[in-house]
């Protein structure tokens, strides 16, 4: 018994898991053969027993892992939170062993075994809900009311022109009409499926989060469908839990639950009382190890995400304009296509209509009735696909068309949109509240400078007094998030963590020549106070095993830490009191760092007596040192921030550095100019917060820098910028920016360093935290912005022009000179193929020149209104005379007038297409080489037009035309081309 108590409860645990084991194993091995031996039937029944030799062989690599544990046990265990159970199994670690999983080391990453795994406890996915397939597209298409109407129009007419004229020559007219509208809906069906599936994707990518593991006694990140049972999962502040588990170490970790359970307070994970963590919550505050026990659909959370189905058909505030305007312009076309089929209905039934021969169509009493119906269904046909032309439908899809362009093209330029309003609402935006560390800088951090007390040290720790090296080696070994990994002792060391963090443990590791395992085998870990945004350190209470002494340790903003001493040592270790004149000396040390763009860490110290109760003590401390750290610009940052400020975007930079420290990154990177008067545009967040809000928003606009700033200053800083009337941007990485992220008109989140919690507040997630790339989506929001406004400057010249000229003539002649057919393909042309050219423009440089977009500028500008009336006159000039004089002109019969009619208007909507490039600009083919998808849709368009007046006689209703004919259609066209640059003359 004495050498049983000896060993630890764990152990013996231990021994007697492996032992069931071991006899389960052998009893199937043993079954297994005894089966295999009867079937061969080697031996005879009648024995009454078997030998079975069993060799116990390491097959090492080989050997499958036993994982002898239940699934649905340990699933309940922790979504009832049953800490009875989990007493019952052994506690967390005894769960540990038993999925065979190091406390230390975490799993191996060998394939077979994490396939194994997988088969057992299942992968971490959960299935989605079946996407909407293309045929549901096509229905959605066909459900357009003015669809509906034409195909029941173009059924009868189909019906009675077979029972008039037969099936040979009857169909062409209903049938016409019917091929056409199919055309019409699959391409839209095909374009929506396409953008759908883009969006579909997109969200996929958006959902691929990293998660941090221990594999092989190491930190790394893997995809968070790469989890598996058994995993040791790394939790800091702001991440999202990504699968169930059971909290094996950790300090002051605490979970925000409410996604799960509703309710908004935090709740606190510790190994006695709660150890349970929940898959899709999130950390707030501390750091821990968990195991994870649940993955993909063995969670609750798993179970609920797919049951849901992420809304991809978000309207974005642009599309609700346009579909107001669409609105507005089908209403208008609706009252033009009643007021032509009155008059057509009334010329018809008084006589006044005549076909081909001269005579009347109608006569009282002698038409036959299929005639009457034949002619009143075409006319029918005629004012509803006027209503067709009329309603812009191309104008959502032109928005859907470039909202997938810029999307797709943003995530090639490091830019993740999450939701699509970001995408047009950044072309707006007036101001940019950036950080500055990761943003600007490279967040590359590197220990430049270090001093002891007033003395700065040269990186060698032989001449530094033995305690101040111990002491140091304790700061910096307790008080990290961050790990040293050593594979052996002649591999250079793996640091993890953030990059303050790495920067540090590689100054004492290689410098300072320590090995911060040492402290850990003399002194424990007692309390834990993580770093927050608003005290801007750390601190850690240890105790000493051997005598139980207890010290805090201090890291954190050099000046604050400063503040919190009242001794510091020198490098031969003595204790010196800080006086006035030693403080003002050790802040001007700090001013001096600061100033060349170096960030200040302080490390202090104390011991507490023993009669005192362990507290992270405030005051007191003994200073041990200072790190000045170099985190360099960014290249280009300097060029970006230009370019923001010429396309009259203020650019300000909100940090937690000192004062200092920002005004010397602001300077470098060209926010600030050197020779500025700095008073009212530097200022530190506590003196912001300390404004009366009128204060704070009469200086709002002159604040280019805010330090020392807490994220209720970021948010008060948005709020304030939002009253004055700006459209907000602003980056954010940690969790406390969530508020501002949320609170901003364009939240854009890091996605390198950015927390989970910080992602999921944000609509744009910059995927390499770099500031160029935030000023790249600000090029792609104006552009969206832009392309929308020249689609709809193309599409308005189309719309006026179709009505006028159908409407007039109408009126005056009793005929349409454009058939339902062909407005169909104008329809098309317009629609699909002018939003496909007009809206995958890329932007280009001219964007960056031009003042942002106000909040509520109308969509259709002023310019817009002088280019659409010019073209639209001329196009109704043009054919209005072609109606009524191109038989005289030409020389020809109906038939061909009316295909002029319809060849030059299509010509006279490919030329405007170039036009409408540029809204502005003269130069229409500007770039135009870069544009292929514009020329491949040019060239379709032109042949399809030929083949429709040469080949398609009979379906589009036209005429052949000689070379003279052409060269005149495509001469009046082109007109539109001189036309365009003399109206761009003209002020608007």
């Amino acid at each position: 018994m004495s050498d049983a108590e000896d060993i630890p409860m764990a152990k013996l645990q231990q021994r007697r898991w492996r032992s069931v084991f071991a006899t389960i194993y052998s009893a199937r091995i043993f079954v297994s053969l005894y089966k295999k031996v009867i079937n061969k039937k080697q031996i005879l029944r009648s024995l009454s027993y078997i030998a079975v030799d069993v060799h116990d062989s390491d097959s090492s690599g080989d050997r499958l892992l036993s994982l002898c544990v239940d699934q649905k046990t340990l699933t309940e265990v922790v979504r009832e939170k049953n800490l009875e159970t989990l007493s019952n199994l052994g506690g967390v670690r005894q769960i540990a062993a038993s999925l065979e999983t190091d406390e230390k080391d975490g799993i191996s990453s060998n394939k077979a075994d994490l396939a194994h795994r997988i088969d057992l406890f299942g992968a971490n996915r959960y299935p989605k809900p079946p996407n909407k397939s293309f045929f549901s597209f096509v229905f959605e298409a066909f459900k357009d009311t003015t669809i509906i109407i034409l195909l029941v129009c173009a059924v009868l007419s189909l019906g009675f022109g077979i029972k008039q004229h037969g099936i040979a020559d009857g169909w062409y007219d209903g049938g016409s009409i019917i091929i056409a509208v199919f055309l019409v809906v699959a391409v839209s069906a095909v374009s929506n499926f396409k953008q759908n599936r883009q969006f579909e994707k997109l969200s996929n990518e958006s959902s691929d989060i990293k998660v941090e593991v221990v594999r092989d006694g190491h930190r790394q990140f893997i995809s968070v469908f790469e989890v598996v049972v058994g995993e040791i999962v790394c939790l800091k502040i702001g991440d999202q839990i990504p699968a169930d588990g059971l909290l094996l170490d950790g300090h002051s970790l605490k979970v925000d639950e409410s996604s799960m359970t509703g309710e908004s307070d935090h709740v606190e994970i510790n190994g006695s009382n709660n150890p349970f963590v929940l898959s899709g919550t999130k950390v707030t505050n501390g750091f821990g190890l968990v195991l994870v026990t649940s993955v993909g659909m063995n969670t609750a959370w798993g179970e609920m995400m797919s049951s849901i189905n992420r809304e991809l058909d978000e309207e974005t505030p642009l599309q609700a304009r346009l579909n107001k305007l669409t609105s507005a312009i089908g209403k208008i076309g609706l009252a033009v296509a009643v007021l032509v089929l009155a008059v057509l209905l009334i010329r018809y039934f008084t006589g006044n209509t005549k076909d081909d021969k001269g005579d009347k169509e109608y006569i009282r009493g002698k038409t036959k009735l299929d005639s009457v119906m034949n002619s009143v269904v075409e006319i029918f046909s005629a004012a509803i696909t006027i209503v067709v032309v009329a309603i812009p439908e191309g104008l959502p899809l032109a928005v859907t068309l470039t909202l997938a362009y810029s999307m797709k093209q943003m995530m090639a330029d490091h830019a993740m949109v999450r939701k699509l309003s970001a995408c047009e609402t950044m072309g707006s935006a007036t101001t940019i509240c950036t950080d500055k560390t990761g943003t600007l800088t490279l967040n590359e951090m590197k220990v430049t400078e270090s001093w002891l007390g007033k003395e700065l040290m040269d990186g060698v720790s032989s001449v530094i007094a033995p305690i101040v090296h111990e002491l140091l080696q304790q700061a910096v070994a307790f008080n990290t998030t961050g790990t040293v990994y050593m594979p052996n002792s002649q591999s250079l060391p793996e640091i993890s963590g953030s990059p303050t963090e790495k920067a540090i443990l590689s100054w004492a590791v290689s410098d300072l020549r320590m090995n911060l395992d040492d402290p850990k085998q003399d002194y424990e870990l007692i309390r834990v106070e993580a770093f927050n945004s608003d005290k801007k350190r750390s601190g850690v209470l240890i105790r000493r095993k051997s005598d139980s002494a207890t010290q805090v340790h201090w890291k954190g903003a050099a000046e604050m830490v400063l503040a919190m001493c009242s001794q510091y040592y020198d490098r031969s270790g003595t204790v010196k009191a800080i006086n006035d004149e030693e403080r003002i000396e050790l802040g001007k040390i700090i001013e001096n760092m600061a100033a060349i763009s170096l960030r200040c860490i302080a490390f202090a110290h104390a011991n507490i007596p023993e009669d005192d109760e362990p507290v992270l003590e405030e005051t007191g401390l003994t200073l041990l040192g200072l790190v000045g750290l170099k985190d360099p610009c960014r290249p280009g940052v300097k060029i970006a921030v230009e370019a923001c400020i010429n396309a009259g975007v203020n650019i300000k930079m909100i940090t937690g550095d000192n004062i200092f420290t920002a005004k010397a990154i602001a300077v470098e990177c060209g926010i600030l100019q050197p020779d500025e008067d700095l008073n009212e545009a530097v200022i530190e967040g506590v003196q912001f917060r300390n404004y009366s809000p009128e204060e704070r928003i009469a200086r709002i606009d002159k604040i280019r820098v805010m330090a020392r700033s807490s994220p209720f200053d970021k948010l008060l800083m948005v709020q304030c910028l939002k009253q004055n009337g700006h459209v907000v941007a602003v980056t954010g990485d940690g969790s406390n920016d969530a508020p501002a992220l949320k609170e901003a008109d364009i939240g854009l989140s890091m996605g390198i360093q950015g927390t989970e919690v910080a992602k999921e507040s944000s609509d744009i997630v910059i995927l390499d935290d770099n500031f160029t790339s935030v000023v790249t989506v600000l090029r792609w929001g104006r552009c969206v912005f832009n392309n929308i406004q020249k689609f709809i400057q193309f599409q308005l010249t189309v719309n006026i022009a179709a009505l006028v000229i159908n409407f007039i003539a109408a009126i005056s002649s009793g005929e349409v000179p454009l058939t339902a057919v062909q407005l169909l393909w104008v329809n098309l042309i317009m629609d699909t193929f002018g939003a496909l050219a007009l809206a995958t423009e890329r932007p280009t440089n001219d964007l960056m020149t031009m003042p942002p977009v106000g909040r509520l500028k109308p969509l259709i500008s002023n310019i817009m209104w002088r280019n659409l009336i010019a073209q639209a006159l001329y196009q109704v000039a043009v054919l209005l005379t072609l109606q009524f004089r191109g038989k005289a002109i030409f020389g020809v019969d109906e038939k061909v007038k009316n295909t002029l009619i319809f060849n030059t208007f299509v010509f006279c909507q490919v030329f405007n297409e170039f036009n409408a490039r540029k809204l502005e600009k003269r130069n229409i083919f500007q770039g135009l080489h870069k544009n292929r998808l514009f020329l491949g849709i040019i060239a379709i368009t032109i042949i399809l037009q030929v083949v429709m007046v040469e080949f398609l006689k009979r379906f589009a209703d036209t005429q052949r035309l000689n070379w003279g004919q052409w060269g005149t259609c495509i001469g009046i066209a082109a007109l539109s081309w001189p036309l365009g640059w003399l109206v761009k003359f003209i002020p608007a």
